[in-house]
């Protein structure tokens, strides 16, 4: 929704790839990005071919899900703007390939005569915008020390696009220098590599409606998040809240139809602990019970200020792990 743009560089040089792998590799030498052709024999036409369409599969795929992972752009600045530092990216990238090249060969002795194919460039290019602008969201720990954020999957992505050839850290660099480039106010390259607003619109009257796509009614926005995962993240938290609600309250109403007490420590414990990796889903031993929660004191006169009795107080406490919030909510639904 709202990145037709994306969802175009997403399907379109896949298919092609797809296609001149299984079905027309024959082909395959136009899409090679051959700068000795691009300097000895002036095939300008190979740095719109060659950095394009990627003719390795693995690279195809990699660069797929960081474009659709990097959709956020699109929907953040419009697909124009998002269009323009596309377009920058690949002109500048297309720029220091060739200085790259040369610097290698005149410090290291070393000719390189082609380079992977693809639209890898601007694609190492938004990690730049990617790093500066997208807030950062620890989600796990790993061995209590490495933390796991929304932005892991995304480095660890660009990582094994790194390592899928021998001169892919030519397009990386140049990439990343072409995103900083594009990205500093200083230079103001921004505002000479873009572009036209009658380009936009033409593009937008004619390939916009194949590669838009509906806004999805099957999620209902919560909270006020930044991104996409932080309201996802909050909705989860809400579901979450609401199923712990539910099971208390028919815990209660079953007590209420029996007589009998809830088993609080019995029923908490594992929604406490639903994302403990360590956590096995069995009841514990009676020897393995945890101890009753240590209720404060004064949380229990602030809920009796709210007109609750002493006993419905601790009750809420002791099976909300001391969350005053969790507890009030609780008391005042029931």
């Amino acid at each position: 929704d709202k990145a037709p743009l994306s969802k175009s560089l997403l399907l379109v040089p896949s298919a092609i790839s797809i296609l001149l792998t299984l079905l027309f590799q024959h082909y395959q030498k136009f899409f090679a990005y051959n700068l000795q052709a691009v300097k000895e024999d002036f095939q300008i036409w190979r740095l719109v071919c060659g950095r394009t369409i990627c003719l390795d599969l693995k690279d195809t795929f990699c660069s797929s899900l960081l474009i659709y992972n990097f959709r956020i752009f699109e929907r953040r600045y419009g697909s124009r703007k998002f269009s323009s530092f596309l377009l920058g990216a690949w002109m500048l990238s297309a720029l220091f390939d060739l200085l790259l090249v040369e610097i290698t060969q005149y410090i290291f002795g070393i000719t390189i005569n082609s380079l992977p194919s693809g639209f890898l460039g601007p694609v190492f290019a938004l990690f730049v915008p990617f790093y500066s602008s997208i807030p950062r969201v620890q989600v796990t720990q790993v061995l209590g020390h490495f933390s796991i954020t929304n932005k892991s999957l995304v480095y660890i992505l660009g990582l094994q696009l790194l390592t899928s050839g021998s001169y892919i850290w030519i397009l990386a660099l140049s990439g990343l220098v072409s995103g900083i480039c594009y990205n500093s106010s200083i230079l103001k390259v921004h505002r000479i590599l873009c572009v036209p607003r009658w380009v936009a619109k033409i593009f937008s009257w004619t390939l916009e409606p194949v590669f838009s796509s509906a806004e999805p009614t099957n999620e209902v926005r919560v909270g006020m998040g930044a991104t996409v995962d932080i309201q996802r993240q909050q909705r989860m938290e809400l579901l979450d809240r609401q199923i712990m609600m539910s099971q208390v309250a028919q815990m209660r109403r079953q007590r209420q139809q029996q007589g009998g007490m809830i088993n609080w420590n019995r029923l908490f414990p594992p929604l406490r602990h639903r994302h403990n990796a360590n956590y096995q889903d069995h009841h514990p031993s009676e020897q393995g019970i945890p101890p009753p929660t240590e209720v404060s004191e004064e949380q229990v006169a602030r809920l009796m200020e709210m007109g609750f009795s002493r006993g419905d107080a601790l009750e809420a406490l002791r099976a909300s792990n001391n969350d005053l919030n969790v507890a009030t909510n609780f008391l005042l639904q029931h």
